[in-house]
């Protein structure tokens, strides 16, 4: 067994980086059911590739941040001019079923950026498939717009060093959008029924 020591802990944790100690191999053991790998798996990777993140900054407040530089990527890479205004996008019977782009190229097409956690990044990035708490968020785009066609979903880590920048393209696909709308003005309904009761 090879022992190492260290005199400082950002010295030791820069040291654990990448490595599968007693704290992560939970997360790393493959799944009893189903398929797929852990979380684990893909922060194993993160640590390899990521320049350690300052701590103290939000994700929000990040993606915030790093939201202007990733469209500004994305219309150097495309050659598209995105509109970056602040929206407000609501539905024509309804201004209750919104939502807001981070960006729009025109009624056909608009953009979503994620700039999330590095190992997140990587699943994503390996996938090819939405994080699952991300596809209702694009989905309502085309629940509000009728004429949208597609959404650049643009993902962007510029604190990874290799596959820091990548889009998947979301198509429409009109059989979810009708159960969401059905769904959303069931839930606006009974929301509506509420409200007066309890106002009177």
């Amino acid at each position: 067994m090879k022992v190492s020591k260290y005199e400082d802990r950002e010295e030791w944790l820069a040291a654990r980086r990448g490595k599968i100690t007693g704290s992560k191999v939970t997360d790393i053991k493959p799944k009893l059911r189903g398929t797929g790998l852990k979380k684990g798996f893909y922060t194993l990777i993160a640590e390899r590739l990521a320049k350690p993140r300052e701590e103290g900054e939000k994700p929000m407040d990040r993606g915030q941040r790093l939201e202007v530089e990733a469209i500004q990527r994305f219309m150097t890479e495309t050659g598209q001019e995105v509109d970056q205004g602040l929206y407000i996008w609501s539905r024509d019977e309804d201004d209750s079923i919104a939502v807001s782009p981070d960006g729009v190229i025109d009624r056909e097409h608009a953009v979503e950026v994620k700039c999330l956690a590095d190992e997140t990044h990587i699943e994503t990035f390996l996938t090819q498939k939405i994080p699952d708490e991300y596809c209702d968020q694009v989905n309502q785009y085309f629940v509000v717009n009728d004429d949208l066609q597609k959404v650049s979903m643009i993902f962007y880590d510029p604190n990874l060093t290799v596959k820091d920048y990548f889009v998947i393209e979301i198509e429409r696909d009109q059989e979810k959008v009708d159960e969401f709308l059905e769904m959303e003005r069931d839930v606006l309904a009974r929301v509506r029924e509420v409200v007066t009761e309890l106002s009177f």
